[in-house]
């Protein structure tokens, strides 16, 4: 049998109505040019910039999406607690409390039967501190899984805390690429025992915003210390993406490149 591969397309925090859209817009040629096996979205900030909701995951599915990654905000829309229940499309954090509801994990089986699975984990620098430790939690998990080919998204606010993540599990998983803090770093690479890694992909978003949401009330918060309230931003829209190249046997890393997609020319940005 042929060393036969796989294309992963894991696509950055998705912020409300106007990251979705352009998700929604963008992923047919996405699609048609990059030839993804699995794509995967972050999806916390799905509804109004902050949770996930059944109608926000739905249009992320239908526009082409196979699995949604979540964090800390996964809970913030009350009807999340149902939804992971019914929906294992949808995975949060590995290590929040097991009785929590829905999964931390999620498996996937592609056509040619390709089989592997996605992770989701949280860290604890700068978070919430209910989670329990994500390098004992997933390091518990690989002990006890199969499947050669791991994607994992680590929800993180620390760089070291991912970069320590990524050489604890380097060359027992596929990639393991960092989200939470919507911008993209620049160190895209495959450690040396073939993992994939990225301290954060970034964000599907505006770009002329704080973190996908409006400038002013965040300025006028830190200028006050007065709670305001936070819009998503529509104007100016960037689709921050990985792209990982995987081989079956093993589940190493073969090739990885980043991909920053501007609404304004993302179309003439695939076909070049």
């Amino acid at each position: 049998m042929p060393n036969r591969q796989m294309r992963i397309l894991f696509i950055g925090d998705v912020v409300g109505r106007y990251g979705r859209r352009f998700l929604r817009d963008a992923m047919p040629l996405i699609k048609q040019r990059l030839r993804p096996d699995l794509v995967v979205a972050n999806g916390e900030n799905l509804a109004g910039g902050i949770g996930i909701n059944k109608k926000t995951a739905e249009e992320i599915f239908y526009a082409g999406v196979h699995m949604l990654t979540t964090g800390n905000h996964v809970w913030d829309k009350k009807e999340a607690l149902d939804l992971l229940k019914l929906d294992e499309r949808i995975i949060r954090p590995l290590n929040y409390p097991a009785s929590n509801p829905g999964k931390g994990y999620g498996h996937f089986e592609l056509e040619n039967g390709i089989q592997g699975v996605v992770v989701n984990i949280q860290g604890r620098v700068f978070m919430e501190p209910v989670v329990d430790n994500p390098f004992i939690e997933i390091d518990r998990f690989l002990k006890t899984n199969e499947r050669p080919i791991v994607m994992v998204d680590f929800h993180a606010e620390a760089s070291a805390e991912k970069q320590a993540m990524g050489y604890f599990l380097d060359g027992r998983v596929s990639a393991l690429l960092g989200t939470h803090t919507h911008v993209p770093t620049a160190d895209l690479r495959i450690l040396p025992k073939g993992t994939a890694f990225q301290t954060d992909v970034g964000m599907t978003g505006a770009l002329n915003s704080v973190i996908g949401m409006k400038k002013e009330p965040i300025i006028t918060k830190f200028l006050t210390g007065i709670n305001q309230r936070f819009e998503v931003e529509r104007d100016d829209l960037i689709m921050d993406m990985s792209v990982i190249d995987v081989r079956e046997s093993d589940g190493r890393a073969l090739e990885v490149q980043r991909l920053r997609l501007v609404e304004s020319q993302f179309e003439q940005q695939l076909k070049a």
